[in-house]
């Protein structure tokens, strides 16, 4: 009996110790597996289907097989990667543009007299019990200083960008690649990954399962969701003439994640600067249209995805976002929500397991 028990702990030692190893051998390819992971999750039933189109037997229907597995490796990419490059130089520009406007407008002597901030500096004299004591042209100084600063990270960030660009291209190389053996191995990979999991079968199948269906569902019902909306609200921005239309609404995604304010927090500011600029009716117009076209859209869309296949409270998709980012970059703006889910997956089995009903 000890002999056994000496085996096990030597076992599960030896097991720590490899999946360590196995952990540092593939944590460089970490984010081209986790971005191609997600991109198999979303796209292998369209991939599923067309092979089942296209089934013929023999060595025909293998090449066949592996000439789609291919084509939808590539697809899945370039689906993903040129619409955003595109709104990245978009987007970059619009930041530079509005940066300087800001600017001009700070140094503009009628426009500090129009956005005074002399209340500004009151309120926060007053809170502060006069250890913050700075004058109206102060704090345009300040704010101006704040602007440049952000410019030239922003000049900075881009050239680094480009500096990188081919490590970007060996990244897209490794996802496309990864994407390619999902495709044509996915089953078999995933039995792999199930027989190195130390629990019953039935319930690694079940962990998979679930896992896979609440991945799914939370990208289409809280990140699909926001991408509409910024969508609709930069082609709102767009017909009126907003400038950083494209900044603007990349910002209204973002805000689309925060509970009770959400989208608001951005088209509205703009539709009351219109309004303040002299245009009401058009200011008018942009809010009733966001109103309807914009926020509503979280009340249409994301039922429809979602039809009750997941209960997370916005509040926690938003933490777990701003954590996942504080943690892990930009791989956290998957990996938070990500690993919420798997923690509740996982209670939800142990609470199967023991009979302890979650009272959901």
């Amino acid at each position: 009996m000890e002999s056994k028990r000496v085996q096990t702990w030597f076992f599960a030692a030896l097991f720590l110790l490899l999946f360590v190893a196995v952990a540092r051998l593939f944590a460089p390819f970490f984010s081209a597996l986790l971005w191609a992971a997600l991109l198999f999750v979303l796209l292998n039933p369209l991939y599923r289907k067309a092979s089942a189109r296209l089934r013929v037997g023999g060595r025909a229907g293998t090449a066949l097989r592996h000439a789609l597995a291919g084509v939808f490796s590539v697809f899945s990419v370039v689906l993903v990667v040129v619409p955003l490059v595109f709104v990245a130089v978009l987007l970059t520009k619009q930041l530079y543009g509005l940066i300087h406007a800001g600017l001009k407008l700070l140094e503009d002597p009628a426009a500090q007299r129009f956005l005074s901030l002399e209340g500004v500096a009151a309120f926060a004299r007053d809170l502060s019990g006069g250890a913050v004591d700075l004058t109206q042209a102060e704090l345009y100084s300040r704010l101006a200083s704040v602007l440049s600063s952000f410019a030239d990270g922003l000049i900075g960030f881009s050239t680094r960008l480009v500096r990188n660009i081919g490590g970007f291209v060996a990244n897209l190389a490794f996802i496309v690649f990864s994407l390619y053996f999902f495709y044509i191995d996915g089953e078999y990979l995933l039995k792999l990954l199930l027989r190195a999991v130390p629990i019953r079968d039935e319930y690694a199948q079940d962990l998979v399962l679930k896992f896979r269906d609440i991945t799914r569902n939370l990208l289409l019902g809280y990140f699909v969701v926001a991408l509409f909306q910024g969508a609709m609200a930069f082609v709102l921005f767009i017909v009126f003439g907003v400038k950083g239309s494209l900044a603007l609404a990349v910002l209204l995604m973002l805000c689309s994640f925060i509970p009770m304010l959400g989208a608001g927090i951005v088209w509205l500011p703009v539709g009351v600067a219109r309004v303040l600029s002299g245009d009401v009716a058009g200011g008018v117009l942009l809010l009733v249209l966001c109103a309807v076209f914009v926020s509503s859209l979280d009340n249409i869309l994301r039922p429809l995805f979602l039809k009750d296949r997941i209960r997370l409270h916005p509040l926690v998709i938003f933490f777990s976002i701003l954590g996942g980012v504080s943690a892990f970059g930009f791989n956290g703006l998957v990996l938070g929500p990500l690993i919420v889910i798997f923690f509740l997956t996982v209670l939800d089995l142990f609470l199967a397991e023991h009979g302890i009903a979650n009272g959901r």
